[in-house]
């Protein structure tokens, strides 16, 4: 099977839903990563982002893409 469908396959999308999935799913994390780094350095900014991105995130790998393959431990 293409190495670029395999895994989009295997969680029931196509590799265009995949790539789109994948994509805003980075960026979300990549976003609430700033966030950390910014509130690590001064307290008083972004006081809820990282946690309620990182709760967000979860709450869309449960529910859609990527439901079907298990968290690593």
């Amino acid at each position: 099977m293409n190495p670029f469908t395999r895994h989009p396959a295997s969680v029931g999308e196509t590799y265009g839903q995949h790539c789109v999935f994948a994509f805003g799913f980075g960026v979300r994390m990549m976003l609430g990563g700033a966030a950390a780094v910014v509130h690590a350095v001064f307290p008083f900014l972004f006081v809820t982002t990282a946690s309620r991105t990182l709760g967000a995130l979860n709450a869309l790998r449960v529910r859609g893409g990527g439901a079907k393959v298990a968290p690593r431990a």
